[in-house]
């Protein structure tokens, strides 16, 4: 299990639900956060109550929906570590509204893919290669074990493509300390999860951290479930 003191963390989607508790546990192992939402008034209590505990904490904004403030986001995360990022968790994502089959929007598909895939592959390709340059970096991408539901089309395709993002980038991580994998959180009561679900937001730790950890023999592209890492 690798030591985490004083690596340099991006989370996004970081004031509510995984991305919250996922921040929270990253502090615990010393690392130094980078915290994102899309208003900077959304992390302002997780940012003081890290502050407040000794963590060195930053707070980013930025509309994942907006190829400029994307840009925007990354310059900035560059300036704030001085273009060291060491672990990039990429936790962001909407849900689409449940349709009928045959029925999501042009729009809805556009968004998914948006914020759900491509925002996250532009954001690893930003940070990889700097890691790959200092031969150390985790990167983690929340998917989503969905399956069978054509009611949330738009949803599972943009996380599928994620997943084919990881993967084919498997060759150009070989033999590297620098490990990208996939991490599905579960159903968990969170915005995105809805109320129906049968676990709490806390039932993502401690397996969401499990891919953070891993030693490089652990390699890359492979897809974790952190319900199976509860006591």
């Amino acid at each position: 299990m690798v030591d985490l003191q004083d690596k340099w963390a991006l989370v996004t989607g970081a004031s509510r639900g995984v991305g919250l508790r996922v921040a929270k546990a990253l502090a615990k192992e010393g690392c130094k956060l980078i915290l994102h939402s899309r208003k900077l008034e959304n992390t302002q209590a997780l940012f003081d109550e890290l502050k407040a505990s000794g963590t060195e904490v930053y707070a980013v904004a930025a509309e994942l929906g907006s190829a400029t403030e994307v840009a925007r986001l990354i310059e900035e995360v560059k300036a704030v570590s001085s273009d060291h990022l060491d672990i990039l968790y990429n936790n962001a994502a909407i849900m689409t509204d449940f349709r009928p089959t045959y029925e999501p929007t042009i729009e809805e598909y556009s968004r998914s893919f948006m914020v759900n895939s491509i925002v996250p592959a532009k954001l690893c390709d930003a940070f990889l290669p700097g890691m790959i340059e200092r031969n150390w970096g985790r990167v983690v991408n929340v998917s989503s074990g969905i399956a069978d539901q054509p009611e949330l089309m738009a949803y599972s395709c943009s996380k599928a493509a994620l997943d084919r993002y990881v993967r084919d980038m498997i060759p150009t991580l070989e033999g590297k300390n620098v490990l990208m994998n996939l991490l599905d959180p579960g159903w968990l009561r969170t915005d995105l999860g809805g109320d129906k679900a049968p676990n709490g937001p806390d039932a993502v730790l401690p397996g969401a951290l499990v891919p953070v950890l891993l030693d490089q023999e652990a390699g890359s592209g492979q897809f974790y479930e952190a319900q199976n890492y509860r006591d």
